[in-house]
Parts: structure tokens; sequence; C-alpha cells
């Protein structure tokens, strides 16, 4: 496209802004274009692809911002005058704008340029990150500030020049700027004292830095230091001498364990890492430790003298599998709350039974113990013994230890208890007390008996005990007294000796496992205390009709994607149990594919919210009355997820067989292409209704119904191009209504009446709306813009060409012409070309123009027939050329093979070629004399005219000997380069006989025309193209 499609007006974007104010619309714009002003001052510029800091209006409130984000954009150079007019600026983001080269996802190179006052022409920041860029120095930097983050840059080097006067700064953050994804060949050189002078320096991050040595003469105002993920593989007290107020320090990683990495790893080297025993004794105020990942096989006792105070120490990912059975090193830690021992396993090696150490008993402050990925095989009470009396202790995670022997009784003695993460073991049901359990062979935790297991392959993360669904339809066990989680192992059959004990348990998950009984009401009966259940992805057989009426006190029970028994031809299912429940308030049923021989209807006096996505209610309702009273039964229920059931349409009486508290009503993601909106008088006290993933294509069946409650409406992801007039005007208590990713080309205030103004949420982005100069959308949007999500750079023009993907405010002004005189202005041209293109034609009307256009149309129409004779000939022309010419071979093949042979359709030619139609076995010449004698017309394609031998000068004559005898010219060039030499012979053809000699067009507009003569030259007789001036050409042989 030309240089007029290829960018906007050469006007900067605020320039039209300015204009557009006037030309578009009476109502302000947003004031900060193309960036959107969030709350508290924050005016949000991420992912706008901006080349250069906006320089915002001077009518726009520059002096309330407080904070600029300028993440992920490709600004390469900072001006002096950038931010000089945000007088009021704390924080300024510009993260992720020119990556080094090993970071950025290309891998491009790039160079982020600062002039020296940039940032000093801001008194004001205080929060400045410059992360994940591509600088070398530290920039000058105003007194005020607070926090840096240089991190992910190619800074090297730090010398006390570089920080100077910063005496506010607190939190300075230099991560992976040497690295393996940010490679330098060497480490951070951080010069002695180089920090000494930020006097109020409290948090220091210098991790993935290559360091061997902690920097010398930090100052001793830190209070966190984190070194992890470094080569420090000696601490001595003289590394952390003066740091006595550390509260925080992070050294893991430093000397790793490189079986258990997930990323690139340095082996430890042998005898390494060593600790000095008094390195943290004059720690006394340290609060967190860690010493993950640094191949640890030992506890050294002293390490922790003197840390009293110490809550969180993370030692997780060494090789304490031995240690942490006989340990004595946490006698002192009374204070301690958190305590990480996790992925501390042998190589492939899991053990029988595993111990602790009695030192664990003296965790009197302990509330979480993290014991994932120790790898032993049974848990029994001797193997939590030292922790069953610690009072404060809540939390314990035991997941991903190849457990299939557990005594889940025993937690019923630990007092405080709140959580108990067992998922991701092998547990398959209640276990059996294991003789001599408790005698002196297992007391030093070695290994029974060990097997071969396999390592993960990543950092499995605990999930939370129970992450809500949206719109809380399956609630959350974080706030209940005690939950355990056995989700995914090897459960079948559930037995209630599993449970003894357990009378207080409130939550009980059991998701991903293969338990595929047929629940009576018997199995949960030690849980009289169960709240929440989750047999969510399990094979459940619903038969009996009391299932799970043991448990008077269950809320929530989440049977969902237990397809397989519902699968199952034949088979009943009974749902009767529901009705039993009485204080039952959440269920789902999501994605079992429900579709026939389950209860006719549900029942139940206390159920508050139900999920039953992913089922075939289409299927269902399709079975005449049957299942039409399904959910009416349900009389407190408020909340209903009835998406995905394959819905095509929703019939009124469906709806009124509802029931009538419902508040919120879901059907995403069915088929839907038609709503009765008038039926929503059926559901009175609905607030809440998605429709979004549906194949709605238009608002114009009647509209939103007097008096409704509806509050929400999501109608998102359908196709919707078109919606009638005052269709939301009568929802007076809308407030939230979603349009986005429709088929919407305007938003006209017509649709909404008096509601617009009431909307808190209107969101019409990823909609194709087109950007006509004037365009009455821009207008009404700017009126409820404080209502319009992402307004400034989300919203989004479809069309016309030139705009489509550009922000609606980004309008080229060149479109905005007068449209009648643009009519005018094409009519004249259109006029002048006419005329320009007709006189010529009628000048020469009677000449060999018009004979040439009859010709050209007559080579189009198919022919009536061959000649007589054309029958006794089985080629329409033989194609000689130079296979020596790779250039000229390969048009003749692709091009010309192509043209006549494939794309004539009925008119197509026969052509004979050399190396396909040449008979093997024959001399040379027979081929020749039978190709040039068994064709129409011989054609030459050449290169060039002078110089031919061989093939083509035999095959010349052989054409010239056929003219002699039999009176035919049988000769046709095509010359590929019209540039090139041409003989004599050529130039007397060209003028007795110029149809018979063609030129490859050089522009590719020519190419049909020269198709079209070849055609005629090659299916008519060369003698009706004599030059009669000159000649006849040969007469026929009487």
């Amino acid at each position: 496209m030309g240089p007029c499609y290829g960018a906007l007006h050469p006007l900067s974007l605020l320039v039209q802004a300015a204009v557009l104010a006037v030309v578009l619309a009476p109502g302000a714009l947003p004031p900060f274009l193309p960036c959107e002003l969030q709350p508290n001052g924050l005016v949000d510029c991420n992912w706008l692809f901006l080349k250069s800091v906006p320089r915002f209006s001077a009518a726009a409130p520059r002096g309330n911002i407080t904070s600029l984000s300028l993440y992920s954009n490709r600004i390469h150079h900072l001006r002096n005058s950038d931010f000089v007019h945000l007088s009021s600026l704390r924080r300024l983001n510009l993260k992720w704008n020119c990556p080094p080269a090993g970071l950025s996802p290309m891998h491009f190179p790039c160079h982020m340029t600062i002039e020296p006052n940039t940032f000093l022409a801001v008194p004001t920041l205080e929060d400045l990150n410059l992360s994940y860029n591509s600088i070398t120095t530290v920039p000058a930097l105003p007194s005020s500030l607070v926090s840096l983050s240089l991190s992910r840059t190619n800074i090297l080097v730090l010398d006390p020049a570089h920080l100077a006067g910063l005496h506010a700064l607190r939190f300075l953050f230099l991560d992976g700027n040497c690295y393996y994804k940010n490679p330098c060949q060497r480490a951070l050189q951080v010069a002695p004292g180089a920090l000494l002078g930020l006097g109020n320096l409290t948090h220091l991050s210098l991790k993935y830095n290559n360091l061997t040595v902690v920097p010398r003469r930090l100052p001793p105002s830190l209070e966190y230091l984190l070194l992890s993920y470094n080569h420090i593989i000696t601490l001595a007290p003289d590394d952390l001498a003066n740091l006595t107020a550390l509260r925080v320090l992070d050294v893991g990683g430093n000397c790793r364990r490189c079986d258990h990495a997930r990323n690139p790893c340095r082996e430890c080297p042998h005898g390494f890492p060593k600790l000095h025993p008094d390195t943290f004794s004059h720690l006394s105020r340290l609060e967190g430790l860690v010493l993950k990942d640094s191949s640890l096989h030992s506890l050294d006792p002293r390490w922790f003298h003197g840390l009293g105070n110490l809550l969180v120490l993370d030692l997780s990912e060494n090789f304490l599998y031995g240690c942490i059975t006989k340990t004595t090193a946490f006698h002192g830690l009374v204070r301690l709350r958190r305590l990480n021992l996790s992925f501390n396993y042998h190589k492939k090696v899991s053990f029988a039974h595993l111990r602790l150490a009695p030192s664990f008993g003296s965790l009197l402050s302990l509330r979480e113990l993290d014991m994932h990925g120790i790898f032993f095989r049974s848990l029994s009470e001797t193997t939590l013994r030292p922790l069953a009396h610690l009072p404060m202790l809540q939390r314990l995670h035991l997941q991903l230890n190849f457990i299939n022997q557990a005594q889940l009784g025993i937690f019923g003695a630990f007092p405080g208890l709140r959580y108990v993460d067992l998922s991701d073991n092998r547990i398959s049901g209640a276990a059996e007390r294991v003789a001599g359990a408790t005698g002196a062979t297992g007391a030093t935790g070695e290994a029974v008996g060990a097997e071969e297991v396999w390592r993960p392959s990543r950092d499995l993360a605990a999930g939370p005990p129970g992450t809500p669904s949206s719109e809380d339809f399956m609630p959350s066990c974080g706030a209940l007294n005690f939950t355990l989680d056995l989700s995914r192992n090897n459960v079948v059959t559930i037995q209630p000796e599993m449970f003894a004990r357990l009378s207080h348990l409130q939550c009980l998950c059991l998701s991903h496992n293969s338990i595929s009984q047929a629940v009576n009401g018997s199995q949960f009966a030690p849980l009289s205390s169960l709240r929440v259940l989750d047999l969510s992805h399990n094979k459940l057989d619903l038969y009996h009709g009391r299932s799970f009426t043991e448990l008077p006190r269950l809320e929530a029970l989440d049977l969902s994607y237990n397809s397989q028994p519902f699968g199952m031809r034949g088979v009943g299912h009974n749902l009767s149990f529901v009705a039993q429940l009485p204080a039952l308030r959440f269920l789902s049923l999501a994605h079992n594919a429900i579709h026939s021989r389950v209860s006719q209807q549900l029942r139940s006096a206390s159920l508050w919210a139900l999920d039953f996505s992913g089922n075939a209610l289409s299927q269902m309702w399709a079975e005449g009355d049957l299942y039409l009273r399904f959910f009416q039964g349900l009389r407190s229920l408020v909340r209903l997820d009835l998406s995905q059931n394959r819905l095509h349409t929703l019939l009124p009486r469906n709806l009124d067989k509802l029931p009538k508290g419902l508040r919120l009503l879901r059907l995403r993601d069915n088929y839907l292409a038609f709503f009765n909106w008038t039926s929503l008088t059926l559901l009175p006290m609905l607030e809440a209704l998605d429709l979004a993933g549906n194949q709605l294509k238009a608002l114009s069946n009647g509209s939103l119904p007097n008096g409704t409650r509806l509050q929400r409406l999501d109608l998102s992801s359908n196709s919707i191009g078109f919606v009638v007039p005052g269709f939301f005007a009568l929802a007076t208590r809308l407030r939230e209504l979603n349009l986005s990713a429709n088929a919407l080309k305007t938003v006209e205030p017509s649709w909404f009446g008096p509601v617009a103004g009431a909307l808190k949420v209107l969101d019409v982005t990823a909609n194709p709306l087109h950007c006509a100069c004037g365009a009455a959308f821009v207008d009404f949007l700017l009126e409820v813009q404080a209502a319009v999500p992402g307004l400034p750079s989300h919203v989004r023009c479809g069309s016309p060409g030139q705009l489509q993907g550009r922000s609606i405010f980004e309008q080229d002004l060149r479109l905005c012409l007068d449209e009648a005189l643009s009519w005018d202005c094409f009519g004249l041209s259109l006029l002048a070309v006419a005329l320009s293109l007709a006189v010529p034609t009628l000048h020469r009307l009677c000449g060999w123009d018009l004979w040439y256009c009859f010709h050209l149309c007559l080579a189009w129409l198919p022919r009536r027939g061959r000649r007589r004779d054309a029958a006794a000939l089985p080629y329409d022309a033989f194609v000689v050329f130079d296979k020596a010419q790779s250039s000229v071979a390969d048009w003749v093949y692709n091009e010309l093979r192509v043209q006549l042979e494939e794309r004539r359709g009925r008119r197509a030619l026969r052509l004979c070629l050399e190396e396909r139609d040449w008979l093997p076995g024959r001399t040379l010449f027979e081929n020749l004399w039978a190709s040039v004698y068994s064709s129409r017309k011989t054609l030459f394609v050449l290169a060039h005219t002078d110089r031919l031998g061989g093939l083509l000068r035999a095959s010349f004559l052989l054409a010239q000997q056929r003219l002699l005898e039999d009176r035919k010219d049988v000769v046709v060039l095509v010359i590929l380069r019209a540039d090139a030499h041409r003989s004599r012979y050529v130039r007397l053809r060209q003028r007795l006989c110029r149809q018979s000699v063609l030129l490859w067009p050089r522009q590719p507009r020519g190419q049909r025309a020269f198709w079209a003569q070849l055609g005629t030259a090659l299916t008519r007789d060369n003698r009706h193209f004599y030059n009669q001036n000159f000649c006849r050409g040969p007469t026929t042989a009487e």
C-alpha cells in the first residue's frame, strides 16, 4: 500500500486528540490518552507499544498523577523533558521496555539511552522500576528515591559514586544481572563499601548474579538481605559482620542439589558448602533464614545458637533425609513458626518408615511444617509423635511422599491442627497397624526397605485447601477448623475405619481418586462434624437413596466430574438423597454428562447454590414433561449454573419451572441463538444473568421487561450485531453490562435510555466498531467513560481498514472530509478518465485496434472445432528450448506448460516436450522429426536469438524444410528477454509476421495479454498473420 495508508497522519496523537475533542465529541476526552487513568492517581500506559513517553495535554490534570506505569512498551530513549510536567509523580514503572538480548522473546539486541537529567527533573520520585532494560550504568537519580529496582539489566559494576546522595533509599533490587538467562561471563562487582553511604537501606536483593562472596562493608541498617542462587559456597562470621539488624537472610541455592533442579545447575563441589559454626550467631534479630537448595547433609546446632527470634526456617531441597530423624538443632528455636523440609529425599529411595527426631517437640511455636517430597511409604503414630503435643501447629504438608499406608486417625490427637495435606500419595484405604512399628528398629529413621522411585520433574507447590469456583458455587475450606486433603491418591473404596478419631473434621477432599463404589450412607459415619466434602473427579455410583445421610452437618458437596457411571447405558441414578441433607447449601453435579435415568426432580429445602454445568439438560428437557420440573423442588435455590448443557432453545415453560427465588442464572457456552426476553418476568427475583458464549446475533425480539430486578447482564462472546432501540431502557436496576467480543459496529445511546447514566460497568471491548468521522458512539462512550473499562486503549476500531485494531481516538483526520464534496470530486475524476480513454479509442475506431480487440476476445471464446486435419496431429505445438539454461527450462515447465495445458480448461493445448513425450529407443533424429511433423506448430523459447546450435538449430532446419515441402509456416518464437540482441531473421520475421514473434512482458499486468496472444498464435494458421503490405505468406500447394 502507498504511504497514505501505511501510517496515520504525521500529527502527534495529542494534536489529533485536541482536534477530535472539537470534531467528534462534545464531551471531554479521557485526559491521558492513549493511557488510562485509574484510582489513586495511577496512569496506566502498559502494553501500548509506545516508542516514547507520552506528553499529556496541558488541559489534563497532570499535577494529580502520583503513579505512572509504562510497563512493556518500546521506549528506548528517555529524554530530560519526559517527566518534567509531572510535578507530583512518586512512582514510575519502566519495566520491560528494552530488555537485554538474553531476556528478549526474540533475542533481539537493544540498548536504552537515559539522558542525565531525566529523573533529576522529578524531585518527588520515590519508587523507580528500571528492571528488564538494557542499561549498563546506574542513571542519575533524585535524592528523594526510596525504592529502586535495577533487576535483569546489564549493570555489572556498583561503586560508591553510582548511588551517591540517595540517603532516603530503603529498597534496592539488583537481581538477575548475571545468570544463565542474562549471561555476562563474570560476576556482578560490588566494590567494598559501595553501599555504605545508603544509611537507610533496609532491603537489598542481589540474587542470580554469580557472586562468589558476600559483598563487603554493607550498610548496618540492612534488615533483608537476599543472596540466593549465586555461587557463595563458604560463609563465615566476617561475611555478615556488623549486620546485626538483619531480620531476613536468604542464602539458598548457592551450592545446589542439581538432581532436583528445574533450570541449569552447577554441581556443588565435594565437601561444600562450608558454614562456620558462628556464621549466624551474632544475628540475634533474625526472623527468617533460607538455606534451601544448599546440599546440606547435616545440621550443626551451633548455627542456630543466638537465633532465639527465628520465625521462619527454609531447609528444603537438601540431603537431610537422615538428619531429621536424629538432629538436635531445633532445641533452641522456641519461637519458630514455619519450617520447610520439603524434598529432602534420598536419591532413588523411598523409606518404609520415618520417625522425626525428638527435638521437633521443642518447637512450641511451630504453626506450619512442610514435609512433602521426602519419600516414605508408611505414616503411623510414631512418625509424627514429636509433633503431637505442639499446641500451635496448624498446617502440616505431607503430599508427594508415596505414602501407601496412613493411619489418618493420628491427626485427631493434634490439639490445634487445622489443615493436613496428604495429596499426591498412594493411599488406597484404611491402614493396618504395622507390627513392631514402635520398636527400636525404626527409631533411627533408616530405610527398612527401599525402592527406586521417579524424581518429580519440577517443584510441585501445594495448592490452596479449597479453591472456590466462580460465583461461589462451591465454598472454600479456608475458614473451617480442620481440613484433610486426600486428593490424587489411589482410594478405590471408602471405609469408615479410615476416619476413626476424626469426628471434628470439617472439610474432606477426596478428588482425583478412583472411588467407584455405591455410597449408601455409612461410609462417612465417623465424620459427624463434616461440613464440606469434595468427591469430584471420581467414578462414584449414586444408586442408594440414603447416600451421605450420615453427614447431618454437610453444607457443601462436590460431585462434579463423576461422569463414568452416568454414561453406563441402562443404569439408573438416584438423586433423592439431596432432600435428606438438611444443612446442604452448595451442591455441584457439574460435568457428569447427566442425560437420562435419573430422579425426575431434585428436592431440597436448604440448597442455595447448584452447579449443573457440563451436562445434557437439552436432552432431558426434550423428553416431554419427564424432567420439566427437575429443579422446581429446590425451594431455597438462589444460584443456578446451567452452562455447557447443549441448549439450543430455552422455552418460557422451562424458565417457568425454575425456582422463583433465583437471583443468579448462568447459561454460558450453550448454543442459544434466540432468547425470549419477556420470559424474564417468570423469574421475578433474578439479579444476574450470564449468556456469554452463545450464538445470539441480535437483540431485537422485544426488550428487557419492565420491573425486572436484573443488575448484571453478560452477553459477551456472542455474535450480536444489532440492538433494537430501547432494549435496556426498562431495566432500571441494570448496573453492569458486558457486550464485549461481539459484532457491534456502533453503540447507540438509544439502546439504554435513562439507564445509561446509572451504569457502573459497560464493557464493549473486542467489537469491530466502525470509526467513521463523527461516529455517534464516540460521543456516547465519552459521556459514560467512567463505566467503560479500557476505553482509551482497549476499545478499538474494526473499520475502516486504515484504523483496524487502533484505539477509537486514533482517528485519521484525512477521513473526516465532506461526503458530498467527496462524491462530486469522484464523479469529475471518473468523467475525466473516461474521456481520456474514449477519445483515442474513437479516433482509431476503424483501425487495427478494433481488429486486435476482436481477435483477443475471439481467442478466449470456445473454438467451434479444429481444422479438418487437426485430428491427424497428436500435438498442438512442439516446444523447443535450450535445457542447459535452467531459467528457460524452469519457465517452460512451470509457466508455459501450466498455462497452456492446465489453466485453459476445455481449450487446453497439447504440448510435445522432449523429456516427457519422446519415445525411448528411438534415435535423436527420429524423435525430432516425429515431433516437428506431428505438431501443428513448432514453438521456440529463446533467451537470446544469436549463437543457436544443437537441438535448436536442427529443429529450426526441420521446420524450414516443412515450409518448403508442405508450404506450412509452423514457426512461433517466444523471446524471454526483451532487451536481448535480435538476429536479422527475427527482425525480418517481426516485419513480415509479427504475431508469430512474442516477447515475454516485463510487467506482470501484461502477462494475461501475452497468454492470449500465444494461444491465438498456436491455434491459427500463420498465413493469417502475414502483413499484406509486404507479402501474402506461403500459399497452399495445389
